[in-house]
């Protein structure tokens, strides 16, 4: 494990050998609802060795519909985020969007995430990276994993080395994506850790609905495969019921699945 990765789980008992894991809602809702996931995931990872971020959005910028939720206002999403992470000891991560939004957004955030479809934007992963915290950078659905090269490139250039990269699926055609497992040590051989985000990466985008499909049935093959592909960490958006979260609910996994698949997981991981 990566040294500012082991400063970022200082005071987590984990074993350094498992996978680590990126986890919860897709974005803030309320603060029942981050308090609920962080303490029943912090509790299964305590009791494998997993060590753990917890994620959530304070703000979600790329819905399909105008129509749809997109947070409960900057200033109380993060202060919900950063209260979560204090109660519970864990590091935290949530989205960022635009370069202006870097450093309020360090200000409670261990690491910055920079979306998908911004993963080009110079003065977005700049400015991320001048805040000295933790960048994870997903890949373009449009980017083959080697072009990865440039915006890791970016933030190194900009002073900072602690940097994430994570797979998130490529697309196909219009309405889904397909996962490209070449991706994961052509990542690795940046340096750095690489993720596999393996709900979004069973996303079915740009349905005529304006709600975003997915196969969430397929959770456990592809972190499976991610994890024998060499992945380092695993992302996991989970809530309570998926069906009624005002985001990517047809992606996300039930929360109470969640303890038998690291379970399993773990398993795997100790294997290979």
């Amino acid at each position: 494990m990566q040294p500012f990765l082991q400063e970022l789980f200082t005071g987590q008992q984990y074993n350094e050998k498992n996978f680590f894991l990126i986890a919860g809602p897709c974005v803030i809702e309320n603060e029942n609802l981050l308090t609920e996931v962080a303490e029943k995931v912090s509790a299964v990872c305590n009791r494998l060795g997993i060590p753990y971020i917890f994620k959530s959005s304070y703000r979600k910028a790329n819905r399909t519909s105008a129509a749809s939720f997109t947070g409960l206002g900057d200033e109380l999403g993060l202060a919900l985020l950063k209260k979560t992470g204090q109660r519970f000891h864990l590091p935290t991560t949530t989205d960022i969007h635009a370069h202006d939004e870097a450093a309020p957004a360090a200000e409670y955030a261990d690491v910055l995430q920079i979306p998908a479809f911004l993963c080009r934007q110079t003065d977005l992963l700049v400015a991320a990276a001048q805040t000295g915290k933790v960048v994870n950078v997903k890949k373009g659905q449009f980017l083959s994993g080697p072009a990865m090269k440039f915006a890791v490139e970016k933030i190194r250039n900009a002073g900072n080395d602690k940097i994430i990269l994570t797979e998130r699926g490529t697309t196909f055609g219009y309405q889904d994506l397909v996962v490209d497992f070449r991706n994961i040590p052509w990542m690795k051989a940046q340096g750095v850790p690489v993720v596999m985000d393996v709900t979004h990466s069973l996303q079915q985008p740009n349905q005529t609905s304006g709600v975003t499909g997915g196969n969430p049935q397929l959770i456990g093959t592809i972190a499976k495969a991610a994890l024998a592909a060499g992945a380092d960490g695993l992302f996991i958006e989970t809530h309570p019921d998926p069906a009624v979260a005002l985001s990517d609910g047809a992606n996300m996994l039930q929360l109470d699945l969640l303890p038998s698949l690291l379970e399993e997981l773990v398993r795997l991981r100790k294997a290979l």
